[in-house]
């Protein structure tokens, strides 16, 4: 068994990495979330970018589709976790997962978490996509940091209309 020693050195890459995949999965929702315990708990802001998104996310194993559909399952197994839920089915939404692979992960917790919890997750799902249908220009570019940056919200192309759960081109008017 081999152990890991961080040195003190270690700790602004550590930062840097974590604030880097941070922005990329969460963009703005994420620094706002650090900001928010900047006057309460700065050293647990600090941890929260250095060991999630530092050290897990950041690892090769499993891409950020995978990651952040594995989140959303494990908070909406919680069961009372509905605003960390809300910014990680942003998060899933915003590495290319789709609504109905959000859905689904939340459908399948009512197997191992019960009814209650993936009611709770959906109607979380359901606040999320309506926040981004009616703040969501289609036209234009993801803010966050993720890719290339040519891909639009949700992993679409900006150049092309954004589909409804049904597969049908999402109308002027928002919905959930």
């Amino acid at each position: 068994m081999s152990s890991i020693t961080l040195k003190h050195e270690d700790a602004p890459s550590r930062y840097q990495r974590g604030w880097d995949k941070l922005r990329e999965i969460d963009g703005q929702a994420g620094e706002n979330v650090v900001a928010a315990l900047a006057d309460i708990a700065p050293d647990f802001a600090r941890l929260l970018i250095e060991f999630p998104f530092g050290d897990i996310y950041s690892r090769p194993q499993l891409d950020l589709r995978a990651r952040e559909l594995g989140v959303v399952a494990a908070l909406t197994a919680l069961g009372h976790a509905q605003p960390q839920l809300k910014v990680h089915i942003h998060g899933a939404l915003n590495v290319g997962c789709s609504r109905e692979e959000v859905v689904e992960m939340i459908m399948q917790m009512a197997v191992y978490a019960g009814f209650p919890a993936a009611l709770n997750g959906l109607f979380t799902a359901k606040e999320v996509f309506g926040e981004r249908a009616a703040t969501t220009d289609v036209s234009a570019p993801f803010q966050g940091t993720r890719g290339t940056g040519s891909a639009g919200p949700q992993g679409a192309s900006p150049s092309k209309p954004q589909a409804t759960e049904s597969g049908k081109p999402r109308s002027g008017a928002a919905g959930a």
